[in-house]
This record gives C-alpha cells, structure tokens and sequence, in this order.
C-alpha cells in the first residue's frame, strides 16, 4: 500500500525523489523553471515553496513517486482550487498510479476542502492524460503557445477535477 511522505523526514527519500525529478524533468518543466538555479537547490525550493502540500509517495521504502499541488487559489481560511503536479518512476505506472491518484485526490478534498484541482500536461504526455482522465479529470481547455519549451513554443492543455461532495 502507497505511503506519501514529506521527503525532507529521510535524506533516502529526498535523494530518491531528486533523481526521480531529473529524470522525468523534460516532462515537468519548460524552459523558466530552474531559473538559473541547479536540479539540486530548485527541488529544495519547490519541496519548501509548496510545503505542506509536497510529498513522496514510497513503497516498501522506495520513492515510486512524487505529488505536489501548487498555486493555490483561496484564503488562510478557504481554498478554492490548487494544480497538481505528479511524476512516477516508470516501474510503478499503470495500476498503482491509478490507485495513488485516488487516494491523494480524496485525501486532498477531504482535508483541505478544495472545490476544485487541476492539471497542466504537454499535449503529447499521453500516459499522464490517460491517468488523469481515468481519475475523473476532464479537459478544459488548450494554451496555445503558453510557454517556452526546448527553445520552442508549446501549447498546454488544462484537466481539472472537481469535487463530487461540494
């Protein structure tokens, strides 16, 4: 069963996660995240920047993912809605995301109250839109040329999940 962990508890957990994100980064970022910043210090700010709501996701103590939601929207008090970000190693996709994807997702609106969470994803990232839509994500919208990527303009699409209880 799927554990999801603050990495910062264990120096294990946090290397796992590290070398996680710099292997699937291409897929996460665009062209502005690091910022002229190293893998090692963004991955320790993003973790601090988005605190509490950063976690590993560890099975049989090995990091298989990572999940975080940022940009909040709301107040101290209320929060309306948050992006997700999440990224597995490749050994645990398929059924297991699915099954993570649920627990956090209910985890997420019965703890914090979101109304709603969304997802950012390349248009070409079909794995990562086949699971959000098998989570219950449906597609809002397309970006055309939201960002910079490689060098190059690329589109984003928008899913967003609400929740059932609201």
């Amino acid at each position: 069963m799927p554990e999801f962990k603050n990495p910062l508890e264990n120096s294990v957990y946090f290397e796992q996660a590290l070398f996680l994100y710099i292997r699937y980064s291409k897929f996460l970022d665009d062209d502005y995240a690091c910022n002229g910043q190293n893998a090692y210090s963004y991955f320790l700010n993003l973790i601090n920047r988005t605190a509490p709501l950063f976690f590993v996701i560890v099975e049989n103590d090995l990091v298989s993912g990572i999940v975080y939601l940022d940009n909040l929207i709301g107040g101290r008090n209320k929060l309306h809605s948050a992006e997700i970000t999440t990224c597995f190693d490749r050994r645990f996709w398929g059924n297991y995301t699915k099954l993570c994807a649920q627990i956090f997702l209910n985890y997420c609106f019965k703890t914090y109250g979101f109304i709603k969470i969304k997802a950012l994803v390349y248009p070409e990232n079909f794995r990562v839109k086949t699971l959000l839509k098998n989570a219950g994500f449906k597609k809002e919208a397309l970006l055309k040329n939201e960002t910079l990527r490689n060098g190059k303009m690329q589109d984003i699409e928008i899913y967003s999940i609400f929740n059932k209880e609201r």
